[in-house]
């Protein structure tokens, strides 16, 4: 029985686009003894990882941003959506360093999360230590649990 292959006529026209691409970003055409030939790679907007996690009082946001600085991160809220921005710098070029790779992304970023219905958007913390963001987002009074004694008759 044959299978059924699904074709992209573009894909052949996106990898010649992206070898060609990465001949010109190179910074010098020496050879380098850290690259491998047959290695490729893609080149991605920077993104930091976000972990969400839920208890019974709160959503906890944690954000890794390694080499990011205090100074250089926003948290905002506005209309149920939380916004992380901020941006990474990159080092700057000395003339006795050589760089081999450079496979770490800089520059600007953003994220944003809608806060569920029982977020409390008044409450509402971040600290950054270490390169680790934590936004606590408290959940409101009134979508909290509540325990209710039944009384026996």
């Amino acid at each position: 029985m044959n299978a059924l292959t699904f074709w992209n006529p573009l894909k052949e026209m996106e990898e010649f686009q992206r070898h060609i691409t990465s001949f010109f970003d190179r910074p010098n055409l020496k050879p380098n003894p850290f690259r491998k030939e047959d290695e490729t790679m893609t080149a991605t907007d920077w993104m930091p990882q976000v972990d969400i996690v839920e208890d019974e009082k709160e959503y906890l946001i944690k954000a890794d941003l390694p080499e990011v600085k205090k100074d250089d991160v926003k948290v905002t809220v506005e209309n149920g959506v939380l916004m992380i921005a901020g941006e990474r710098k990159s080092e700057k070029e000395e003339k006795n360093k050589k760089f081999h790779r450079m496979e770490c992304s800089y520059g600007s970023f953003a994220r944003s999360f809608a806060l569920p219905d029982d977020a409390d958007a008044a409450k509402i913390h971040a600290e950054f230590k270490e390169g680790a963001l934590k936004v606590h987002v408290a959940k409101s009074e009134q979508a909290r649990p509540k325990q209710i004694a039944v009384k026996v008759n």
